[in-house]
């Protein structure tokens, strides 16, 4: 993995700014599952190329994502962030609402506060090995068994 990620130019300038995002979940809620965090990769890297972004590195846990993506010095962190976050509230919520709706209420995915770092400093294959190694939410197969044992609802997957 020691890709050389190249030097990016715009009209007057040079640039190669990387940002590391963390967005979570309205109060935290575990949400996602396989199936939502592959389809909110396909809608961040489409945001991302609609906005002269790329996304190198997406990966999330059940109550927040992580995205390792370059972005052009024109573009305000706060307005992609935005689009990252309106977009992919949209979709999901229109695609997995019978899934969402006992987890969230009032339609609101995102929380409105989000964690954004510069990459300046860092080794970028260091931050993808960070982002890949998130834990992985549980499959709708190991939540029915889990159920079937315990008895109960699950309330918060914990690592073993």
């Amino acid at each position: 993995m020691d890709k050389k990620y190249e030097w990016r130019t715009g009209r007057s300038c040079i640039y190669d700014i990387n940002l590391h995002l963390i967005f979570v979940t309205k109060y935290r809620r575990d949400v996602f599952t396989k199936d939502m965090l592959s389809r909110l990769k396909d809608l961040f890297a489409e945001t991302c190329d609609q906005m002269g972004c790329t996304l190198h590195e997406f990966n999330g846990e059940d109550d927040h994502v992580h995205l390792l993506l370059s972005f052009p010095p024109k573009l305000a962190i706060s307005n992609l962030v935005g689009k990252l976050k309106g977009k992919s509230a949209y979709f999901l919520c229109q695609e997995y609402w019978e899934q969402l709706k006992d987890k969230l209420w009032g339609k609101h995915l995102w929380s409105p506060s989000y964690c954004a770092v510069s990459c300046g400093g860092t080794s970028l294959d260091i931050i993808k090995q960070y982002i890949q190694n998130q834990r992985k939410p549980p499959s709708d197969k190991s939540i029915k068994k889990s159920k079937a044992l315990t008895g109960r609802k699950r309330t918060r997957y914990t690592r073993p």
